[in-house]
């Protein structure tokens, strides 16, 4: 009897052992990218502060108002701050407001129109990702951009007076959260 041929037909008893180890460690590279990757961005949404009482339109800062807005460049503004933007709605007191705070951090305020607030809130996020972002806001935008940032309505929050600063911390994953601090 003749021995058998040798052949070169050899089953691929390990190719799905090393088909599954290849991609379990793409997965683990990816994952491992998107982890180092992830950031979150913190928003701080200010209430501009008191006007002057009067019947114009667009009413400046009253001196309380001038009080308070310099005390928030002194929290805001501190040595240990980093402010990467300053958004401002375009009226006044909002512009006003901020002035204080942008002259201490030598940062121009970013100025944006009031119907522009849903757009404005998602640039923030997009341009100043992993960074704080402080946006002075109206009577009328502060609730707008609190619900394009978090989702929360503001006629539903309690105690929604001009004395409320939101600061909203913005994960790359997961949800975002509120913290509502008075000053």
């Amino acid at each position: 009897m003749e021995p058998p041929a040798i052949t070169r037909y050899r089953r691929p008893f390990l190719a799905p052992l090393w088909i599954t180890l290849l991609i379990a460690l793409i997965g683990a590279a990816v994952f491992i990218a998107a982890w180092r990757n992830a950031t979150t961005t913190v928003v701080v949404l200010v209430h501009s502060v008191e006007k002057d009482p009067g019947t114009i339109d667009d009413p400046p800062l009253s001196a309380e108002g001038e009080e308070r807005a310099l005390r928030l460049a002194q929290s805001l503004g501190g040595d240990a701050a980093h402010v990467d933007a300053i958004y401002v709605s375009d009226d006044r007191r909002a512009r006003q407001t901020a002035a204080p705070l942008s002259e201490r951090l030598h940062r121009a305020p970013i100025v944006f129109a009031a119907a522009d607030a849903g757009t404005t809130a998602a640039r923030a996020l997009r341009d100043h990702a992993g960074g704080t972002v402080v946006v002075v806001a109206s009577d009328a935008t502060l609730p707008q951009m609190l619900r394009n940032v978090h989702g929360v309505d503001l006629a539903a929050a309690p105690g929604t007076d001009a004395e409320v600063m939101y600061v909203i911390s913005v994960p790359t994953f997961g949800r975002a959260h509120v913290l509502r601090i008075g000053y």
